[in-house]
């Protein structure tokens, strides 16, 4: 996909410049991101604090080298970036609470519409978890899901590798800037893992380091790309439920695999079969939870090109469908005719705009007035 230069700019500035939650609010008042950059005083006063507002108006230092690296970047074979909007960004990360407004891609980004299932545990595995994690995924991969994880030493890697090994297709989120591999250590699976049927992600710009901050945030993401989140071993504090938590909130399957009670690594499974998630000792038992492939993905329904923003009556027609009770994408899909991807989109604005709050549980609700 090959960005114009100057929506690339605005982009890279938007992102660089303001939170996450403060450029979708730009971006919903301005529709594009050269046009927050035309926005008057006034607006920004509303969307944005006076701390932002002075990081807004001066471009970060580092911009025009990040501008040239990335279309440098960009440039290259199977170099892509995905935009919050963009027709082929994932409905179900669109979804999530915070959907990133970017997505750096290396390898096949066609991989981001496929069914998927996110396979995460521990660093530190017993040489059972790796071999389980490693076994799950070649199962899951040879029934047709893409299997999603972290690129971590460990778990992750196993997962990845076990989806390689059957010629399946791997996800992998990262925590840096695409520019890198971290940890180093599996430089050459993420090599197999481009050369094979497989697409790495991340939602920081080229350059970004290794900041122990970040990899709790992409956890989202493995999640919310995600039809069902299986934890193969994990300590009771641990990302790997971070990841499962997320699932949770996005309402997506989580599945566990116990373990020895006397295994520090099997006390953040049991945690999660305590809570309500799926014990499983085989594939099968994570498979006979999800409806067949073919009934979870549809073709996409056609429908007509539109506005970039909802017509108003669109808008107001969505609400009163939706009333003032919670509720949830299908009910709503089955109450307004409208395509997932559609509906997602028109709440995202209706989010963003304060007539609509995101619930734990994928639940949305219109928020009364005054």
């Amino acid at each position: 996909m090959k960005l114009d230069p100057a929506e690339l700019a605005a982009w890279l500035r938007l992102t660089e410049s303001v939170s996450p939650d403060a450029a979708r609010r730009l971006l919903a008042m301005a529709g594009s991101p050269q046009a927050v950059f035309e926005l008057p005083a006034a607006a920004l006063g509303q969307a944005l604090t006076p701390r932002q507002r002075q990081a807004f108006n001066q471009p970060p230092e580092h911009l025009p080298g990040l501008i040239s690296q990335a279309t440098e970047w960009l440039a290259e074979p199977g170099h892509d970036l995905l935009l919050l909007g963009d027709a082929d960004y994932p409905a179900a990360l669109l979804a999530t609470a915070d959907p990133p407004l970017l997505l750096w891609l290396k390898g096949r980004r066609e991989l981001l519409a496929t069914p998927a299932l996110a396979i995460v545990g521990s660093r530190n595995p017993t040489a059972q978890g790796e071999d389980n994690a490693r076994a799950f995924a070649r199962a899951l991969a040879r029934a047709g899901y893409t299997i999603v994880s972290g690129l971590a030493l460990g778990v992750d890697a196993a997962a990845h590798d076990g989806a390689l090994d059957v010629g399946g297709a791997t996800i992998a989120v990262v925590g840096t800037g695409l520019d890198q591999v971290y940890p180093r250590r599996n430089e050459k699976l993420a090599a197999r893992l481009l050369a094979g049927a497989g697409l790495i992600v991340s939602e920081y710009s080229l350059g970004t380091p290794v900041m122990q901050a970040n990899f709790p945030r992409r956890n989202r993401i493995i999640a919310g790309l995600s039809q069902g989140c299986l934890v193969v071993e994990a300590a009771v504090q641990s990302g790997s439920l971070i990841t499962a938590r997320q699932a949770v909130e996005a309402g997506r399957e989580v599945f566990a695999i116990p373990g020895s009670i006397h295994s520090p690594q099997a006390r953040g499974c049991h945690a999660l079969i305590r809570q309500g998630a799926k014990l499983v000792e085989s594939a099968e038992d994570v498979l006979e939870e999800l409806p067949p492939l073919g009934v979870r993905h549809p073709p996409p329904t056609p429908a007509p090109d539109p506005s970039p923003t909802p017509a108003p009556h669109a808008q107001q027609a969505l609400l009163d469908a939706m009333g003032f009770d919670p509720v949830n994408l299908d009910a709503l899909m089955a109450r307004c005719g409208w395509p997932a991807a559609a509906l997602s989109a028109a709440l995202l604005e209706l989010e963003l705009d304060g007539r609509v709050a995101r619930l734990p549980g994928q639940l949305f609700q219109q928020r009364q007035a005054g």
